[in-house]
């Protein structure tokens, strides 16, 4: 892949894809089929966050079968298995070369800004004009650790899931894992199997069985129709974009992984962190609330796939209907943990992620710096977005989802282009 150069002059191109993982190529496919000429430009390599910003261990939570892009799909041995990190990497990376990309690697874009007729894209390597913008750059550009962080004695070490990369990292103390959505139980479970004693501060989360009922449990969301439901369908839509990634993890042995196989193990599981003061670190109450309700949810999503299967005549094709034990609350949960008697060595915040958007220069972001858009289609013309938690469906962000979601999204830029009030 060839690198922009800075000749002294400013590239002209009809639309420009920020990003070069499998959001942008699945978008470059498709501004192809339409005849769009197009760069996709990357600050890095291509796949750039699942070679550098991953930890060791990370397998993707989607089984083999699902990974696919347009025109393209998984063809190994086990379709039913995780792909790791390295085989993510080799998998996109063979679609952008099969695809013929035209991706331009380690280039930064330092600045977008609206002008007459389109956008001004800066970048590291030269200047490029376009009519349209594609941003695919992620929602997982920065870690979004609480401000109350800033209150950790300056002695503990902290980590987000950027900086982790495998237990050796860590001090061979106790460790503090903060959040409980996939990456926090899969990292507290990772370092609690290093020898480490580990204690998992827990929020608001999404529990779910690895497999239900002899299927994984993404099976079930791809065929009932939950996974391709459509973000004008679903209530309070602002809140389920903001939702935690559910408590999953790919083995190969398809285990479960949840706050009991965690209690049950030894990691000791305390409520939300709600404040760190004098070097204490301090836990809300309410874990029977928190875990009723993440129960509740489940169960609730677990019975519509019954009825689904009841309804759809295959429920001989599955197994019987399965119940989950209950979260387990600890009996007497820790509200206050001393950070300064040695007894933790680190800090692990596994609270969420954001994207970043410091180089776009367009008045597109609401309060809380996220973009406003719909489906996609940011508020600004001709720019557009793709990767964003339930951007158009529910699988939006994973790698299934960019093929539907890139369809629409170019082709709403492609009737964009035709119209008169484009060129003016």
């Amino acid at each position: 892949m060839k690198s922009l150069t800075n000749e002294g002059t400013i590239e002209r191109v009809t639309t420009v894809v920020i990003g070069a993982g499998h959001m942008g190529l699945a978008a470059s496919r498709f501004l192809t089929q339409h005849s769009l000429d197009h760069v996709v430009i990357e600050r890095g390599e291509i796949a750039n966050s699942w070679r550098y910003e991953r930890w060791d261990s990370l397998r993707l939570l989607t089984p083999n079968w699902q990974c696919r892009l347009p025109a393209y799909h998984y063809q190994g041995v086990d379709p039913d298995g995780y792909m790791t990190m390295g085989e993510v990497i080799d998998f996109i990376s063979r679609y952008a070369e099969l695809s013929s990309a035209p991706v331009r690697t380690g280039t930064t874009v330092t600045r977008v800004r609206h002008t007459d007729g389109g956008y001004d894209v800066a970048t590291t390597n030269g200047d490029v004009r376009c009519r349209t913008i594609i941003i695919a750059s992620g929602a997982c550009n920065t870690a979004s650790v609480p401000a109350l962080a800033s209150a950790v004695p300056s002695s503990i070490p902290c980590f987000t899931p950027f900086s982790y990369r495998n237990p050796n990292d860590l001090p061979e103390r106790g460790v503090l894992v903060v959040g409980a959505s996939a990456t926090g139980v899969q990292l507290a479970d990772e370092i609690h199997r290093s020898g480490r004693p580990v204690s998992l501060a827990v929020g608001e989360h999404v529990r779910l069985p690895r497999t239900y009922r002899g299927q994984d449990v993404l099976w079930w969301m791809h065929k009932s129709g939950v996974w391709n439901q459509r973000y004008s369908e679903i209530d309070d839509l602002a809140r389920v974009r903001r939702l935690p990634s559910p408590q999953l993890i790919g083995t190969p042995q398809r285990a479960s992984l949840d706050v009991n196989a965690l209690a049950s193990a030894g990691v000791e599981i305390l409520g939300r962190l709600s404040a760190v003061r004098d070097g204490q670190a301090l836990f809300s109450g309410g874990l029977h609330n928190q875990f009723s309700l993440a129960d509740l949810k489940m169960n609730r999503l677990l019975a519509a796939f019954d009825a689904w299967a009841f309804s759809d005549a295959c429920d001989t094709a599955v197994g019987p209907p399965e119940q989950f034990e209950p979260t387990r609350a600890p009996a007497s949960a820790r509200i206050k943990l001393d950070l300064r008697n040695g007894t933790i060595g680190s800090i692990v915040w596994a609270t969420g992620f954001r994207p970043d958007y410091s180089w776009l220069d367009v008045p597109v972001l609401d309060e809380k710096g996220r973009l406003r858009h719909d489906g996609g289609v940011v508020d600004a013309p001709g720019l557009y977005a793709l990767g964003l938690p339930v951007l158009r469906r529910r699988k939006s962000t994973f790698i299934f989802g960019a093929e539907d979601d890139a369809r629409e999204v170019v082709g709403h830029l492609a009737d964009y282009l035709a119209t008169p009030a484009s060129r003016s």
